[in-house]
């Protein structure tokens, strides 16, 4: 267990919650953002490992879709016109949602390499935030 976690977190009157871990001031700062109980105890590592591994095969199946089916499928399948970016648009949010519920279970775990996974989870985010734009301009157009 890293250092970072373990003592007992204060509460508002200086006493330490039971069971609640130490966190950093960034560590507070995400699990606001995530919506999950700043001063919480700990939740269960495998759910944080199970939530990676369903958001890896979420994000494993969008790509073999967009990059490999797709492009496949189109002579076969009409995918002109509005089909193709409303389909990766679609693809993009389950996608996103499946990181962002992956990166809740990491900090509500408090793994530690959740902040790489924030790393991780992030560049994926900027990259489907680029295709996502090309989508919408492809579709305005």
């Amino acid at each position: 267990m890293s250092s970072d976690i373990a003592a007992e977190a204060p509460l508002a009157g200086g006493v330490a919650a039971p069971g609640a871990p130490a966190r950093s001031a960034a560590d507070r700062r995400m699990r606001r953002l995530l919506r999950l109980p700043v001063d919480g105890p700990s939740a269960s590592l495998t759910g944080a490992h199970d939530a990676f591994s369903t958001s890896l095969a979420i994000s494993a199946v969008r790509c073999l879709l967009t990059y490999v089916a797709l492009p496949l499928l189109a002579p076969i399948v009409d995918l002109t016109g509005s089909a193709g970016p409303i389909l990766g648009l679609v693809l993009t949010a389950v996608s996103t949602v499946a990181i962002v519920a992956s990166t809740r279970r990491f900090f509500a775990a408090d793994h530690r390499r959740r902040w790489g996974y924030v790393a991780f989870g992030g560049s994926i985010l900027t990259l489907l935030l680029v295709g996502a734009i090309v989508d919408v301009v492809n579709l305005a157009t």
